[in-house]
């Protein structure tokens, strides 16, 4: 570089150096401009690669993999940390996942061999015994005598029958009045009130088709060709006016399930699109059905359909809810939180689902998360014959401290990670989510996850791959109805099918002020009352 003494001091010879300079200098920023610009289209690129892989992997492991989120601690050791190295509670698991593991597979094991029958089935006895030719001693000619028998059991299928009631109602008239020029008084016995007004079902064909759909999860177009195997001709749109009737006969007793579930404690919720027809759309559009499920002392699963997934409807269902509400982070409920009167509680089930869509391109990162994740859900199997004090007091012993590391790993991780990477992502749900996730370790009656909510939308979800779409609103409604019936009844151990018939058997001439006899817990207990027949 040139000194001050070393310029020149002509005017031109100055002008000509600045320009060569000032011409050097745009070569050198034109160089390094190309450079920085490669680097920020490679970073890009590499950016842009690592998201279509998430997404990809995501995608794929939705549609064709595995539906099971299980977790091996000992990938913790794939990342050079050693057993002894771990934390004690992730140390002890990793050396025990083997064993559970052998346990496991043990115990999924398939039982070879013929199982005994039900007691409870009927036997029908079909004798063989010799003809007189084979009765014959070949040794000696003398009839043989019996001495024993032999006795082997076949299950057979008998196909379900249909029958036909004939209600007789005899009439009365008065013979004198006639002769007497009167006009004769005449009475005619009266008819029980069926669940369908001069309708052709009975209690038990009605309770057989709602089961056959929302239970078993069969549509009504197969219905018809099943009846029609046996020469019964009833028409699909027959059975869909069947079901609303069926739903508007149990309506009181699904309000009477929802004022319980109320009161609840806490409730667990969620919701799914339901396909519904809309004429002159050309395709469907989306309804929602939630799920409500009320705590042990009011145990009862009610459906409520919506036509769309508003804010209104969950806010409308839970207008005079005071306690604790489980559900995902869908903001709808966040006007219902805002009240005071109900307190979030998070779902550590989807906090963890996030982490383990991660795995594919943070795993170091995942292992990690998980195996804290675990910690927490060890805790709970611990927890769960205890009752809510117990519980609460050991919540606040051993999970209360893992809370507090996955909080100081959350915070550290996120100033590391890409905020719109998987793990970016899945760490932001965690802190958003934070003071709702920990809720459940200051009380002994809540769940650590949301997955009852979730098991109660399954039937939904398989329902619709079957019967693929609600015809109006209405049926929308009616669907929840039943389902509710259903869902009740199978929480409590009952066979839908013989609860729903004596439910539409006996709900028509029972008034409102004694509907409490047919709720799913009341009626089993009645059940578990009445005599065994001998």
């Amino acid at each position: 570089m040139l000194c001050v003494e070393q310029l020149p001091d002509d005017p031109a010879t100055l002008k000509r150096m600045l320009v060569e300079q000032h011409s050097q200098l745009e070569v050198i920023h034109a160089r390094h401009a190309a450079e920085i610009q490669a680097a920020v289209d490679e970073a890009v690129q590499a950016a842009v690669a690592k998201a279509i892989k998430e997404t990809t992997a995501l995608f794929l492991r939705r549609f064709y993999g595995p539906r099971n989120e299980r977790f091996d601690p000992r990938q913790l050791l794939l990342f050079g940390l050693k057993i002894d190295e771990m934390p004690l509670d992730e140390a002890s698991i990793a050396e025990e996942s083997h064993e559970e593991l052998a346990t496991r597979r043990v115990a999924k094991r398939h039982k070879h061999g013929r199982r005994p029958l039900p007691d409870h089935l009927p036997r029908i006895d079909i004798e063989h015994d010799l003809d007189d030719a084979e009765k014959a001693c070949p040794a000696c000619g003398q009839l043989r005598e019996r001495i024993g028998q032999e006795v082997s059991e076949q299950l057979e299928y008998l196909p379900a029958s249909f029958k036909v009631l004939r209600h007789i109602r005899h009439k009365y008239g008065c013979r004198c009045c006639e002769h007497d020029g009167y006009n004769p008084q005449i009475a005619t016995a009266a008819k029980p009130a069926q669940p369908i007004d001069k309708g052709l079902p009975g209690p038990g064909l009605l309770a057989y088709v709602a089961v056959s759909k929302l239970g078993d999860h069969l549509p009504l177009y197969r219905l018809e060709h099943i009846f029609a195997r046996q020469n019964i001709q009833i028409a699909r749109s027959t059975m869909c006016a069947w079901m609303q009737a069926a739903g508007e006969l149990a309506r009181p007793l699904v309000s009477r399930m929802i004022e319980r579930i109320l009161l609840s404690r806490n409730i667990h919720t969620d919701d799914t699109p339901v396909p519904i027809q809309s004429p002159g759309e050309g395709k469907c559009r989306k309804g929602r059905i939630w799920a409500y499920i009320g705590d042990a002392a009011n145990p009862y699963i009610v459906y409520d359909y919506t036509p769309n997934r508003s804010r209104a409807g969950p806010a409308d269902w839970l207008r005079d809810f005071r306690g604790f509400l489980q559900a995902d982070a869908y903001g709808g409920y966040d006007g219902i939180y805002h009240t005071g009167h109900v307190v979030e509680v998070a779902c550590w089930a989807h906090a963890r689902r996030k982490f383990f869509e991660a795995k594919e391109t943070d795993s170091r990162r995942a292992a990690e998360m998980l195996s804290m994740v675990r910690e927490l859900y060890a805790v709970e199997e611990e927890a769960k014959e205890l009752d809510d004090a117990a519980r609460r007091e050991l919540h606040q012993a051993k999970s209360v401290p893992i809370l507090a590391r996955i909080k100081a790993w959350l915070d550290a991780e996120q100033q590391i990670v890409l905020p719109r990477s998987a793990m970016g992502q899945a760490i932001g749900y965690a802190l958003n989510q934070w003071d709702a996730l920990c809720i459940y370790a200051t009380e002994g009656f809540l769940a650590i996850d949301n997955n009852a909510a979730e098991r109660a939308m399954k039937r939904v979800a398989i329902g619709r791959k079957n019967w693929l779409f609600a015809g109006n609103d209405r049926a929308g409604e009616t669907t929840a109805l039943l389902y509710s019936l259903i869902a009740s009844a199978e929480r409590h151990g009952l066979d839908p099918q013989r609860y729903l018939t004596g439910l539409f058997a006996r709900l028509p001439f029972t008034p409102e002020s004694e509907i409490d006899q047919f709720l799913p817990d009341v009626w089993k207990q009645a059940e578990a009352a009445e005599p065994t027949p001998q």
